[in-house]
């Protein structure tokens, strides 16, 4: 048996025990997970395949009435020898000394604006390049978070920069606020000093915005990305449209992205400023979905969805299903 399958063990024998109220105080552990059917079509050739990209162990738990802690694991990312952490993207400890202050120690997301980033990757089923090959959003550091009044808080963090692999000595330096501008605008907007491998520091502005009017949802993200040196500081960046329509127990979804790197923002050695998108690249991808709920807790969520990039020009069909299964609860 290997450790995935005893760790698993273990924590279903110790959920219906007659002591797992008293467990270490956990509040919830529950298992989420994600499988479909995708079609892959081009120029007449269609490659179809069964997929299970999700199965995640989420745990939630006190210590005292001032300290918690999270933990995150994804069975489906595999540890590498600079990460032996890679699966597990939450393994924090929370302390909350006052009603206003708050501070995280541990593994956590790296706080990068925009609502692509922010979503739990379970929910996302496409994402922009940006996303797609940043090297870690989540990593060891440490947060400090002030709530200015309720619903307003500023964030400060200090983490390894997600521009590196595991465990490094480089770091990304960021400042956010997390608030609302009306009762219908929401916002992660972000201002961040990452280091690079080659120990360059390139600024992100990260603007995400949520809309919420009436039953339609809307999510406008911007980040543009720049070093000082470059020409013009608005030449890299990404930007993102996002709308979702619940009708009862539907939503209809739609989203696409644009994303640009001018071939100039290079340094003196030739070498890209941004590490992610490259100089010279032009990315667009979009797509149409359905997601339906057949229960009212959420717990079960059918799909279908159609997606395309300019990279390759395929066309994506997929159908999938996502669950949670709740072990603890209370």
């Amino acid at each position: 048996m290997n450790a995935k399958k005893i760790i698993i063990a273990i924590l279903v024998l110790m959920a219906f025990s007659p002591a797992a109220k008293a467990f270490i105080g956990v509040d919830t552990l529950y298992f989420n997970a994600r499988a479909g059917y995708n079609e892959d079509v081009a120029d007449g050739r269609f490659l179809g395949k069964f997929f299970g990209d999700h199965l995640n162990l989420n745990i939630y738990g006190t210590m005292t009435d001032k300290v918690g802690f999270r933990i995150r694991h994804r069975f489906n990312v595999a540890p590498t020898a600079v990460d032996p952490l890679r699966a597990t993207d939450w393994a924090s400890l929370l302390w909350h000394p006052s009603e206003k202050w708050s501070f995280t120690i541990g593994k956590q997301a790296i706080l990068v604006g925009g609502y692509e980033y922010d979503s739990v990757p379970i929910d996302v089923y496409f994402y922009s390049n940006f996303c797609n090959n940043l090297p870690q959003g989540y990593s060891v550091g440490v947060t400090a978070n002030y709530e200015i009044v309720d619903g307003q808080s500023v964030t400060l963090q200090v983490a390894n920069s997600p521009l590196s692999y595991g465990f490094s000595d480089t770091f990304a330096y960021n400042l956010a606020w997390q608030g609302h501008i009306a009762s219908w605008w929401h916002t992660i907007w972000t201002v961040n000093a990452v280091e690079d491998n080659f120990r360059r520091f390139i600024g992100y502005v990260a603007l995400g915005n949520h809309l919420v009017l009436g039953n339609v949802a809307i999510d406008l993200d911007l980040i543009d990305r720049a070093n000082l040196h470059q020409s013009n500081l608005f030449s890299d960046y990404t930007f993102i449209t996002k709308v979702i329509w619940s009708v009862g127990k539907w939503n209809y979804c739609g989203k696409i992205g644009f994303e640009r790197n001018d071939a100039a923002n290079v340094d003196e050695y030739g070498r890209a400023y941004d590490t992610v998108m490259a100089p010279g690249y032009d990315y667009l991808y979009g797509g149409l979905g359905v997601e339906y709920f057949p229960y009212s807790d959420n717990k079960l969520r059918l799909h279908a969805i159609w997606f395309r990039d300019s990279d390759n020009h395929h066309n994506n069909f997929q159908v999938g299903v996502t669950w949670r299964f709740d072990l603890i609860k209370r």
